[in-house]
């Protein structure tokens, strides 16, 4: 009926303003949850992916690393890394950033019923208007249905405007409660980080020290590259390169 004009819709502007602004904070802290939930699986994938390359490199290698122990030293640095680091971060993640956070997340269900039940009641008291102003324009010989009416209106009304009243005043607050409610989660997900990068680099550096210090060198001059080169241009000599040419 509205669709068609035969009921006036009431326009709330101010509702409107801050159901706006819930709305953008919903589809902020429900993407925020979604990505924190994939943040310790990236992890774990990371992790789990840097053992299976150094279980192959070490395997590569073969006999021609045990002489320096390289390859083994770094197989057994990403192993720790991936089942003491994350295994260790899993627990703080949970309890300071990710339960939070859907704690947070899991107001905004009662908050969009609240909203539906708004607009159950919109309905019901602009429905009830359009009749009231029908039968006024154009009277029922039953005297007794237009105050009947009138008294279902303003009782829709009444539960309408309480309805109303409420969500305008609480919505701006949950919203502006938003970054004092998030500000520990998100020092908390820094320090997670810098943990895991720190004892990264910690363990990483640890098997630096048993590369040579020449191949450390090249490395740092740039030379490591021109090596590297070198030795692809030998393998384009060797003959068996060539059969299929």
């Amino acid at each position: 009926m509205m669709k068609t004009g035969q009921v006036e819709r009431t326009i709330d502007k101010e509702f409107e303003v801050e159901e706006r602004r819930y709305r953008t904070m919903e589809k902020a802290t429900t993407k925020l949850q979604k990505e924190a939930k994939g943040y310790l699986d990236s992890l774990r994938a990371m992790t789990a992916s840097q053992t299976r390359i150094a279980e192959t490199i070490d395997a590569f290698y073969g006999d021609a690393g045990t002489r320096d122990g390289v390859s083994k030293y770094y197989l057994t640095a990403v192993q720790e890394l991936d089942s003491e680091t994350v295994k260790a971060l899993d627990g703080p993640f949970r309890e300071t950033v990710l339960d939070p956070i859907s704690r947070f997340v899991a107001y905004f269900q009662d908050v969009n019923e609240a909203i539906k039940k708004r607009s159950h009641k919109l309905l019901d008291y602009d429905s009830l208007r359009a009749k009231v102003k029908k039968l006024t324009e154009k009277p029922s010989d039953d005297v007794t249905k237009l105050p009947r009416l009138e008294k279902e209106l303003s009782f829709a009304k009444d539960i309408y405007d309480q309805l109303n009243n409420q969500l305008v005043a609480e919505l701006p607050k949950l919203i502006d409660m938003r970054v004092p409610y998030l500000d520990p989660s998100f020092e908390a997900l820094v320090k997670i980080q810098l943990r895991f990068c720190t004892e990264s680099y910690t363990r990483l550096a640890q098997v630096q020290q048993y590369l040579d210090a020449s191949t450390r060198e090249e490395y740092a001059t740039g030379a490591l590259d021109n090596k590297v080169e070198e030795v692809l241009q030998n393998m384009k000599e060797l003959s068996i390169t060539s059969l299929g040419n």
